[in-house]
């Protein structure tokens, strides 16, 4: 059955050697506690789709009252500034709005167009993106038209009725003014003087009534206004532009014993651009200061925008502990110090995963190696699923070492070590994997002074394998490329995934660590002909029969389409999920994404440590609280005005 996104998490691969899981048996406590979420009364939970909804979109609500709701969601949390770019999609930044509200917190005008049409359509509403003169903006249809709501710059224009206004009519609006007042055309001083003291509201009448306009013409955020306004509009009409999203991120936080996930109020200048530019400016930002200082009448609590944080996991290697946070533990007998090779006849592997709900900045793997007599231990890294190793070092002398892990990890959200050991006796002592990561302040649990209810919850035990990767072949020294998954191209090209003829197609095979409970893919595609369009396919005999879910039709320059599978046979650990072209003029796939969710097979609850850490007029506070069970709730109390400074989670000890 193929519905609308619901849910999200994290992804493996094919090539896995299912049921070479070894763990210990038993009684043996849950290896891995999933879903984890801490939530205050004082910001909204974003953290999915589902999640996002249950917050914001109420039964009884209007399509009008849906769409200014989104639009509102949109600008509270993202930030107007140099966009955040994976080099993962053909539209360079990230637009998953999910992932922009969590991960980044900030992006440009195409960047707020596709998170409103992305949201819009999620809730069953029709929407659009339109190019103006040096800015992109959405539409949204309701009442029978369509209706601009930039979450970009924060503006609405509402007619004569009190009806918000379209694109087409604001152009035409802004054209009659100027026919009538050509000396202001292109003129920003001159525009500039007119918008100061309400003047702007003498100015066209399609603009007139805008709310977000403050008495001198500035949008809220004070770098755009009236005058801007005046020159974006002066473009073509019904110039249709979509800006392509994706879909599917979710926040899971999974913690093992060992694992920590730190998230800050605040940043060590770290972000995901850092190799090629200084970032966005809000890296420095305050909210209710400069550009931002609209933020706090808008629920921003947050003393920042951008937050770097740390996921550590300090792997427990003694006596197996280990063993059911591992992906992969083979020919291997466990010491009171740690895993040792069991049968020197062949190698001894242990596989470590190392999936993220926020972007890795940097890596370090420190370990201790002991190495018997003409034994060695090689280190690779996968960023594929396992499909593909890359030699990181190889050790063949006992001692301490670290592994710079950066070069292979910057911008990932998953991947994989695999340490082979040879020699009776060979094994490690000792390993522990750090990393910086980037998140999104304007999310976080805050506190504000006062009470405030801290609700705590483990939901459904699952991970998620995801294969995502660039089609531009530009882009493969920055992020992983189509090809590094192994997909079977038959009259595609890898470049935008497009046809080469009539007809062609590209199957990716996907494996999870235990039983698949739903896949979840789709796209950003272009088919310019009505006849041109993908069949999403899906198989789960091993690529005997497919099976159409949906399809991805023309004609459109650019369209957005994702599906959910959750009629999964029970067992199920692979799958097949092929996109069929039909062209007839121009048919291509420039993005991709696909979840395969699963039962983690070691997955349960355990109880879980909570520390907020904040200072109330200089002093540090610190709230410790142990979750006993999947759901609870509590209060934590603050004397003065609290300024955030940390969120630590890992499993109790």
């Amino acid at each position: 059955m193929a519905t609308r996104l619901t849910r999200s998490a994290a992804l493996l691969a094919a090539g896995l050697l299912l049921g070479a899981l070894i763990v210990h048996a038993g009684d043996a406590a849950p290896g891995v506690v999933s879903h984890i979420k801490v939530l205050s009364d004082k910001v909204e939970d974003v953290s999915s789709l589902e999640a996002w909804k249950k917050s914001f979109i109420k039964d009884g609500m209007t399509d009008e009252q849906k769409a200014m709701t989104i639009w509102e969601n949109v600008y509270r949390f993202r930030h107007q500034d140099n966009p955040p770019n994976e080099f993962l999609h053909d539209e360079g930044n990230v637009h998953d709005p999910i992932k922009t509200f969590n991960v980044y917190g900030y992006g440009m005008c195409c960047c707020a167009a596709s998170n409103v049409a992305a949201l819009a359509r999620y809730v069953g509403l029709q929407a659009r993106g339109r190019i103006i003169t040096a800015h992109s903006v959405p539409e949204v249809f309701w009442d029978g038209k369509w209706r601009l709501l930039d979450a970009s710059l924060i503006a609405y224009f509402p007619g004569p009725d009190g009806k918000l206004l379209g694109v087409d009519e604001l152009i035409a609006g802004l054209d009659d003014w100027y026919q009538k007042n050509p000396g202001y055309k292109g003129n920003d001083k001159k525009l500039g003087d007119f918008m100061r003291g309400g003047g702007w509201r003498k100015g066209p009448e399609v603009f007139s009534k805008c709310p977000t306009y403050d008495d001198n013409g500035w949008f809220p955020a004070a770098t755009h206004g009236w005058y801007s306004t005046m020159g974006e509009y002066v473009c073509k009409p019904n110039v249709i532009y979509e800006y392509g999203y994706s879909q599917g991120y979710e926040v899971n936080v999974q913690l093992r014993p060992g694992e920590r996930l730190t998230r800050n109020w605040s940043n060590k200048g770290l972000q995901a651009n850092m190799l090629e530019n200084n970032g966005p400016g809000c890296i420095k930002g305050v909210p209710g200061q400069n550009d931002m200082r609209y933020t706090p009448k808008h629920g921003d609590v947050a003393p920042g925008r951008i937050g770097n944080g740390t996921h550590e996991y300090d792997v427990p290697l003694a006596g197996g502990a280990y063993r059911t946070g591992a992906l992969l533990v083979e020919n291997i007998e466990d010491s009171a110090t740690g895993p040792r090779v069991k049968d020197a006849a062949q190698p001894g592997t242990l596989i470590i995963r190392m999936p993220s709900s926020y972007v890795y900045l940097s890596g370090e793997a420190a370990l201790k190696a002991v190495v018997a007599a003409g034994g060695e231990i090689a280190v690779s890294f996968s960023d594929n699923n396992g499909l593909d190793w890359k030699d990181v070092t190889k050790i063949t002398a006992s001692g301490e070492s670290k592994l710079d892990l950066k070069p292979l990890a910057y911008r990932r959200y998953d991947y994989r070590l695999r340490f082979v050991m040879k020699g009776k006796g060979t094994g490690l002592d000792a390993l522990k994997i750090t990393h910086d990561i980037q998140h999104s302040q304007r999310p976080l649990p805050a506190l504000a002074q006062g009470a405030n209810t801290i609700t705590f919850s483990a939901g459904l035990q699952e991970g998620t394998i995801t294969m995502e990767g660039t089609t531009n072949p530009a882009n493969k020294a920055k992020n992983v490329f189509v090809t590094d998954y192994h997909p079977q191209l038959n009259g595609v090209q890898a470049q935008m995934l497009r046809l080469e003829g009539g007809k062609g197609d590209v199957t990716f095979s996907i494996a999870t660590p235990a039983e698949m409970t739903r896949l979840r893919f789709g796209g950003f595609y272009r088919a310019r002909d009505a006849k041109d369009g993908w069949d999403y396919q899906v198989s789960f005999d091993g690529g005997k029969t497919f099976k159409t879910v949906d399809r991805a039709a023309g004609p459109c320059q650019g369209c957005c389409k994702y599906v959910v599978v959750s009629d999964v046979p029970a067992g199920t650990k692979a799958a097949q999920v092929r996109f069929v072209g039909e062209q007839r003029n121009t048919l291509c796939l420039f993005d991709f994404r696909i979840d395969a969710d699963y039962k983690e097979p070691n997955g349960g609850f355990r109880p879980v440590k909570i520390t907020y850490v904040w200072d109330e007029g200089g002093t540090e506070k610190k709230d410790v609280h142990v979750a006993q069970k999947p759901e609870e709730t509590y209060t934590i109390n603050c004397a003065a005005k609290p300024t955030m400074k940390s969120l630590i989670v890992e499993l109790a000890q």
